[in-house]
């Protein structure tokens, strides 16, 4: 177990805040809005994928010297874990796992004016992984701010990617492209996506009219030309146990790659 004592504990905090420094000055001109909001706000991914980067550099150990305490003696770098899921039900966050600590370096990428790092005990972090896409819609409405729909454009996508988002300007796109949600709609067999599936509404016709467009310029892609309906795809893919398929899950994965990144 890792002990750090709260001066450790601050010190700690003081080094990653300058280490950030290095990343926001890489990542700001490469991403200064998102959303309409000025850097640092919204790339909470951006910045913790930087620094867990700038942590495996063993120069950042030379320049800040307090940052070997994440290491063990036989260690060259520290074993950090990345993490993406909830805090507190209230917001996505992306952020890093050593031990039994919690290390937010991205934590003013939602309130600006909060500090840029915090280090807490895992158990009082607020952070948990997302079980369901339930869950994950309660959280996404509000936070991002859209719509919610189910995936009804591209349906043989929908037990991994069941939900359509639409956003304020009508920008829509398919949720939740990462491994975490893809790992839910695998361990799950496709039951958390039919579950969302049943209860969002379908997406309004101006919506589905400028999917088909773009969905027209990929029809040699299989995955993206089926038509049918989302919650029999859910059933389908239980039965043929496409939950334990990772090659399948590779070929939605590279179809949605295909895909805008907004409609």
């Amino acid at each position: 177990m890792m002990n750090i004592s709260k001066e450790q504990q601050g010190a700690l905090c003081s080094a990653l805040a300058q280490l950030r420094l290095k990343a926001d000055l890489t990542l700001a001109p490469k991403y200064p809005h998102f959303a309409g909001k000025p850097y640092p706000l919204g790339r909470c991914k951006e910045i913790r994928d930087e620094m867990y980067s700038l942590l495996m550099q063993h120069q950042s150990y030379t320049e800040f010297p307090i940052l070997n305490i994440l290491k063990t003696a036989q260690q060259q770098r520290p074993e950090l874990q990345k993490v993406w899921g909830s805090l507190r039900d209230e917001f996505f966050q992306n952020a890093m796992v050593i031990d039994q600590w919690y290390i937010d370096v991205a934590n003013d990428t939602v309130d600006a004016n909060k500090p840029r790092v915090e280090i807490v005990p895992f158990a009082q972090s607020g952070f948990s992984q997302i079980t369901s896409f339930k869950q994950f819609a309660h959280i996404a409405r509000p936070y991002w701010q859209v719509e919610l729909y189910r995936n009804e454009v591209c349906p043989a996508l929908a037990p991994f990617l069941p939900i359509i988002c639409v956003g304020k300007n009508q920008t829509s796109w398919l949720a939740a492209a990462n491994d975490e949600m893809l790992k839910v709609a695998m361990h799950s067999e496709f039951k958390s996506a039919q579950e969302i599936i049943e209860l969002l509404p379908s997406p309004p016709a101006h919506i589905t009219n400028k999917w088909q467009t773009v969905l027209d310029k990929y029809a040699h892609i299989g995955l993206l030309k089926q038509t049918g309906s989302a919650r029999d795809f859910c059933q389908k893919y239980r039965i043929e146990q496409r939950h334990l398929d990772s090659a399948f899950r590779d070929e939605i994965v590279i179809a949605y790659t295909h895909l805008p990144k907004g409609i």
